[in-house]
């Protein structure tokens, strides 16, 4: 499918109002939310934005899949001999797997406008071919699966952060793993931008901090920019970024205090959206605007989690008391959270700090379960993207985008591959 960017595009222009201001170009949708006035003094300013992939998926960037459709009754029983006759020897060389799938990769002739990504499954200890969590794995996304007893999940999870938008999935019931396949592959098939990057940079203002979880920031002092890294981007998905900003003392008028723009490619072009920049009103009124509830929730949402981050750190110290207090501190500041209706964001945090809380209810339940389902927690919150998390697999779906109904035609025959695929790992 031809790579088609007719979309209108706004030219540089101001952002003022009280209302989220929203542009769309290309295929990426970005929106500004912040207060509309400050004061007159030196004061700290907080903006939000988002960004969303906005395309249709008609004509989305291609994606080599490679399965087998055609199962009939004869194929199955042979493959299951297959499978039967397969014998475990040796150790679990992760490294060697990871390493196999690049290779796989590199050695491909066709690249041109193509998605890329590993999915790395495994159920053990890795015991051969180095450490997995060193192998460079440059712009290839990789999501791993921990299922089973004995799989390492710090190993996978460093594998997956040492990736562009790689997730961790705690996949506890293997029956939920074609689940979580599911949603990594119909990510790959929904893919509309790649290599999109923000770029913030200060007019009258000190960028403090950019709050990004952990994808790669690159700044540059002289421009006073920083610039965030964020990989692919999917239909529907979004990329919440807050700035922290520093303004100074002025006179009654409005100031430029930020401008934004950021860059893609699609189809093997590049795209340079038209920068937007942010005007605010500096007023002398003695009432102070309130912080947008937008703003708040995401701030309540990233205390949250590095306050779990924090109480996982002290868990692995094996001081579970004080990881419980952590976690108990995370809930009650939730609960103080002022808010008309049920979000469903606060009740999702909620369930997410219970369900750690109780599996660091002993250290061998947390060296069993509760690690595993943290770390998966942590990826999952730093790339703002759907990771499986334990048996929560349809509750608590954090971050997940609509699957594609191009997997329509995958999803009778995924079942039979995972069926077999589990069963072998577990005789």
């Amino acid at each position: 499918m031809s790579f088609n960017d007719d979309e209108p595009i706004v030219a540089s222009q101001d952002v003022s109002g009280e209302k989220p201001a929203a542009f769309l170009a290309g295929k990426t949708k970005a929106t500004i939310i912040n207060k509309t006035t400050a004061p007159l003094e030196e004061t700290e300013f907080k903006v939000m934005l988002e960004l969303t992939g906005a395309g249709s998926g008609n004509d989305r960037s291609g994606v080599d899949l490679v399965t087998v459709l055609d199962i009939t009754e004869n194929s199955q029983e042979e493959i299951e001999n297959l499978v039967n006759a397969l014998v475990a020897n040796g150790g679990t060389n992760i490294s060697a797997g990871l390493q196999t799938g690049l290779k796989v990769l590199n050695d491909r002739r066709l690249t041109s406008g193509r998605v890329v990504g590993i999915m790395l499954m495994s159920d053990g200890q890795q015991n051969a071919g180095g450490d997995a969590a060193q192998v460079p794995v440059g712009n290839v996304p990789v999501c791993t699966f921990g299922f089973g007893a004995d799989h390492d999940p710090t190993v996978l999870n460093a594998i997956a952060n040492n990736s562009v938008g790689g997730t961790f999935s705690d996949v506890r019931n293997q029956d939920n793993l074609s689940i979580a396949f599911s949603q990594c592959l119909a990510g790959l098939l929904t893919v509309v931008v790649q290599d999109l990057k923000l770029t913030v940079t200060r007019v009258e203002s000190t960028i403090v901090k950019v709050s990004a979880g952990n994808y790669i920031q690159s700044k540059d002092d002289a421009a006073g920019s920083v610039t965030v890294s964020f990989g692919d981007l999917y239909i529907k998905e979004v990329r919440k970024v807050i700035v922290d900003l520093l303004l100074p003392a002025s006179s009654p008028a409005g100031s430029d205090v930020l401008e934004i723009t950021y860059t893609y490619s699609s189809g093997g072009k590049l795209f340079d959206a038209n920068p937007i920049i942010l005007t605010v009103s500096r007023t002398g009124r003695t009432s102070v605007e309130p912080e947008r509830e937008e703003v708040m929730m995401e701030e309540n949402r990233l205390r949250t989690a590095q306050m779990m981050k924090e109480a996982r750190v002290m868990a692995d110290d094996q001081k579970l008391g004080n990881a419980r207090d952590k976690l108990v501190e995370a809930q009650n500041l939730l609960e103080d959270v002022v808010n008309d209706e049920s979000n469903p964001l606060i009740e999702m945090l909620k369930s997410e700090l219970q369900q750690i809380k109780r599996l660091m209810k002993s250290q061998e339940i947390y060296e069993k379960q509760g690690r595993t389902y943290a770390l998966s927690s942590e990826t999952s919150h730093n790339r703002q993207r759907y990771a499986a998390k334990g048996d929560d697999v349809e509750k608590l779906r954090m971050f997940a985008t609509p699957l594609s109904p191009l997997l329509g035609p995958l999803e009778d025959r995924l079942p039979l591959f995972f069926r077999l695929f589990i069963w072998h790992n577990n005789s």
